[in-house]
């Protein structure tokens, strides 16, 4: 059977750290999922928190995840054979967060995509066989924190001068591409208009399904050019807010048997710390009903400025760029902040969406 299951972000908590570290897997899960994710080729997920003892958190604006490596066991429980470490926490607990996140996950027998010792460590992309077909997966992330640099450890970086080439380059190699992508706005069910090109183009370079992850909610996707794009899956397991965003998400199964079949599992959160297939149907209603609006390129510029207006607050209403020509003025969590909303791709075009105003345009035609 060749069947690959695809999770998004997967982190152990308080609340489930004795069961990830017992290795329990049908109390993680529930027997449902558990015989979906064991009769499963292949089983994918996103690793967003650093296993590690010591703890050395990062300089940032939001929390600095860290885990009990003996969470490995869950995590082989579950039957996740690769885990993407391309993500905004990946470095939560600096260098030696990471590696020791390395070691704990090669001694398993987890393999990793994502991320590396140096940029082009992290770029390097997995390939597997199954059923006779190649599969590759490329795995990347905006910059929001922890990217790898030449010099430097951590996160691949989606770096659209280098990035395209390598998912071109990979899907040359394989049969089947697999991309996946953290980034868009959390909490943000449909994708920024930047989001829905970056993904269209990663589809015209070669993927054939793009995943997007990080925003913690199920969104809405779009078949394009013979390739599937899934802006936003929500968690995996991930009980760190407790909302309706982050109690319902989807798995994405994909059968390379005869073809490239893409199916959708919906997952609910029980007991705040625990996932269960779900029986409610709004989940999936929901996601491909948003997938509708998602090919009016005029109704997703307009719900995106209603959203980034809505949010200006968190950006410059708090006086996160009152001192922005004074960086001197500033320091630690707070010049973070800045540089985050700078730098990182999404935070970057919130911001500027949030400052224009149609009525005042002079590019608009009256």
């Amino acid at each position: 059977m060749g069947k690959i299951i695809i999770g998004a972000d997967i982190v152990s908590t308080a609340g489930n750290e004795k069961e990830f570290i017992n290795g329990e897997a049908e109390k993680l899960v529930g027997k449902e999922l558990k015989e979906i994710l064991d009769s499963a080729s292949f089983v994918i997920a996103n690793l967003e928190v650093p296993l590690c003892r010591e703890q050395q958190p990062l300089v940032k604006s939001g929390p600095c995840l860290i885990a009990n490596p003996d969470t490995i066991n869950g995590y082989k429980a579950l039957n996740i054979k690769l885990l993407a470490l391309a993500n905004n926490h990946t470095m939560d607990q600096s260098a030696q967060g990471f590696i020791s996140t390395m070691e704990v996950l090669k001694n398993a027998g987890i393999d990793t995509v994502g991320g590396g010792m140096n940029q082009e460590e992290a770029a390097k992309p997995y390939i597997f066989e199954l059923e006779g077909k190649k599969i590759g997966v490329y795995a990347c992330a905006e910059h929001e924190y922890g990217w790898a640099r030449d010099y430097g450890l951590g996160a691949n970086g989606f770096d659209p001068l280098d990035s395209l080439d390598e998912i071109a380059d990979l899907k040359s190699k394989v049969d089947y591409c697999i991309v996946l992508y953290h980034g868009g706005r959390e909490h943000y069910r449909y994708p920024t208009p930047r989001l829905k090109k970056v993904c269209r183009k990663i589809i015209d370079k070669g993927a054939d399904i793009v995943l997007c992850q990080h925003t913690h909610c199920v969104g809405a996707g779009e078949e394009y050019n013979g390739g599937t794009i899934v802006y936003g899956m929500g968690n995996f397991l991930f009980d760190y807010v407790r909302c309706e965003w982050w109690d319902n998400s989807i798995l994405v199964s994909v059968d390379v048997s005869n073809g490239f079949k893409v199916e959708y599992i919906p997952i609910e959160q029980v007991d705040h710390s625990f996932i269960r297939v779900s029986k409610d149907p709004s989940i999936l209603e929901g996601y491909f009903s948003r997938s509708e609006q998602v090919k009016d390129d005029k109704f997703l510029q307009e719900s995106f400025h209603e959203y980034a207006m809505w949010m200006q607050k968190n950006y410059y209403y708090g006086n996160i760029f009152k001192e922005i020509m004074v960086p001197t003025a500033v320091s630690g969590r707070y010049r973070k902040a800045i540089e985050n909303c700078i730098r990182c791709e999404v935070h970057r075009e919130m911001v500027l969406e949030s400052l224009r105003e149609e009525t005042q345009d002079p590019m608009k035609i009256q």
